[in-house]
């Protein structure tokens, strides 16, 4: 019984001292500050909120509007652009007889995957990979297997797009480095 009573008495001890132990060592007076690099996301506007111009009452997060202002650019940019346009043949000819459906699904695929891939938090991509959205064989609406030259003729379109919307050209340059990493998965010829 004596072993008994000894045993609260010690552990109350031993608790005791590690409890001053822990506060008396002296905190640092120069914490290291915690950094994170800016992604392009954050680059392009982040995630501060702003009213959708095209949506009234809606709000964005301004690099998502940045990118979706460029996908859109982007997209008429491809629209007139004979060397590719003739891949998005579906599409042109939904948006000639007024029907904009398509363009609005595509330039929302287009912006979560980009947005997602510049390093946004809050959008994830969930449509098909780029090798399935670029194959006719599985995506219908794609006229025809991408080539190298295809690929140039999208990224350059990228840039005037970008360009368009007042975009930096160090952030171009990011954007078409992003994009580039994507060619084995594009380029099926």
């Amino acid at each position: 019984m004596k072993k008994l009573s000894f045993l609260p008495l010690a552990l109350a001890l031993i608790f005791t001292v590690l409890i001053i132990e822990s506060c008396s060592k002296k905190a640092s007076t120069n914490p290291t500050p915690v950094t994170t690099k800016a992604t392009l996301y954050d680059s392009l506007g982040g995630t501060k909120l702003m009213a959708d111009p095209a949506y009234p009452g809606a709000m964005i997060e301004t690099g998502r509007l940045a990118v979706r202002s460029v996908i859109d650019s982007t997209i008429f940019v491809i629209a007139g652009d004979t060397r590719i346009n003739g891949h998005f043949m579906v599409l042109l000819s939904e948006v000639s007889k007024g029907n904009l459906s398509g363009f609005t699904d595509l330039s929302e695929n287009l912006t979560t995957f980009v947005s997602g891939a510049a390093g946004a938090k809050d959008y994830i991509y969930i449509g098909l990979s780029m090798a399935d959205a670029h194959n006719p064989a599985v995506n219908s609406r794609i006229n025809g297997k991408v080539a190298n030259a295809d690929f140039d003729a999208f990224i350059s379109d990228v840039v005037t797009g970008a360009t368009k919307n007042k975009v930096p050209a160090n952030l171009i340059n990011s954007v078409g480095a992003l994009l580039g990493t994507l060619r084995s998965q594009v380029v099926q010829m």
